[in-house]
């Protein structure tokens, strides 16, 4: 029995590892875990109770006077009085209305601020597969390296090559070896950062490939659908919401307060009882007001249209930007589909028929051409992330 749940557990706890091992999964990790957004989910729903707050009838004010007669044949009065007080706002709910046009604007902000920290995520695991993909290619460069510096080392050794020669091939096998311990450097520094985005706890991520992506065909169809959906835009457009709101709601805190109540009073002999009406007119407590709120409504529009003309221009040079990566990207994967010329490079060099200064630029070349390529697919990648951030 002892056994069969040890096995359990390793079996899930390898589940556990190949679930994070995809950027979606990882995504998902980092916003359940993510301090920061519990902080600012946290923060938001304050707000919104801040907002909801003072929205309501004033507190009933409830009166009592005792006084004494002088002369003291006169007896005492007793007086007693209950008051509330209404405005139409209240009465109206335009103060609940404004309230909860507030509360959207703040789960606008919530939904902003998690959007970049996810993309700031996703940028992260882009690098980290980028480096994974080169880490990959490296161990390949790493086993010819050997292979070559082996058989130059027997080759001095015989007298068949020189000194000068079995060092360039050491020099090529220590390049490698410190470009792979670089690599691991950049490596550990990309899962540190996604383990502070994940809450301290750590990140599993091997993939060496990315996912295929669509880049939108026509840029205007998709920016209209892409412009409703983004939370920035949405703020601004809400703005123009809450701005409006206020106006209504200062055009009707300019109308007169009215009070209700009941009064009684009581002296030796006789009582008075009724009711208790009474008005108050804002004269000058609300002056400009009504002009300040159409104020915010104009600059909330004018905001909001230069966040869409903003965001228009930005996401037009970013995807022009990804178009040309992506065809970069899609020329290097043909190139190098038929140009891996390196076990024929090795053939030729163990055969004589090119020498070791040849077979180190030819197969510089096509290393160099690697790394341009997966260099091509990580920035095709990130500008893409960006590019389509709305949809995290």
């Amino acid at each position: 029995m002892r056994t069969i749940l040890i096995s359990l557990w390793i079996v899930l706890a390898n589940i556990s590892l190949i679930a994070q091992n995809s950027i979606h999964t990882v995504l998902a990790s980092i916003e359940e875990n993510n301090t920061t957004l519990k902080s600012l989910r946290e923060s938001a729903e304050a707000q919104k109770l801040e907002n909801k707050t003072g929205i309501y009838l004033e507190n009933p004010e409830v009166g009592f006077n005792y006084l004494w007669g002088n002369p003291a044949d006169i007896g005492n009065r007793t007086d007693f009085s209950v008051i509330q007080t209404f405005d139409i706002a209240t009465i109206t709910g335009m103060k609940n209305r404004a309230a909860n046009k507030q509360n959207v604007l703040v789960e606008w902000q919530y939904k902003a601020d998690r959007m970049n920290i996810l993309l700031e995520a996703k940028q992260y695991c882009i690098e980290l597969i980028y480096y994974n993909a080169l880490r990959k290619e490296l161990d390949l460069r790493l086993q010819h390296a050997e292979t070559i510096a082996a058989g130059y080392e027997d080759r001095l050794k015989s007298g068949d090559a020189n000194r000068l020669e079995y060092n360039k091939v050491q020099l090529n096998l220590s390049t490698v070896q410190g470009e792979i311990s670089r690599i691991e450097v950049e490596r550990n520094a990309l899962l540190e950062q996604l383990k502070r985005l994940n809450g301290g706890v750590d990140i599993v991520l091997e993939d060496y490939r990315y996912d295929d992506i669509l880049l939108p065909l026509h840029f205007d169809d998709w920016f209209e659908q892409t412009a409703q959906k983004n939370p920035v835009l949405a703020y601004a457009r809400q703005e123009i919401e809450v701005s409006k709101q206020q106006v209504a709601l200062s055009k009707a805190m300019g109308l007169p307060t009215l009070s209700a109540g009941y009064m009684s009073e009581k002296v030796v002999g006789e009582r008075f009882q009724g009711l208790s009406l009474g008005i108050s007119i804002p004269l000058w407590e609300n002056t400009n007001r009504v002009k300040q709120a159409k104020a915010s409504v104009r600059a909330a529009e004018s905001r909001e249209t230069d966040s869409r003309q903003q965001f228009y221009n930005q996401l037009q040079i970013l995807y022009n930007r990804t178009a040309g990566l992506k065809i970069a990207a899609e020329k290097y994967r043909q190139s190098l589909a038929t140009a891996n010329n390196t076990d024929l490079l090795r053939k030729a060099l163990n055969a004589g028929e090119i020498s070791l200064l040849e077979y180190m630029v030819e197969i510089g070349l096509y290393y160099e051409t690697i790394n341009q390529a997966l260099e091509t697919e990580r920035d095709y990648q990130k500008a893409f992330a960006e590019l389509s951030a709305v949809e995290l």
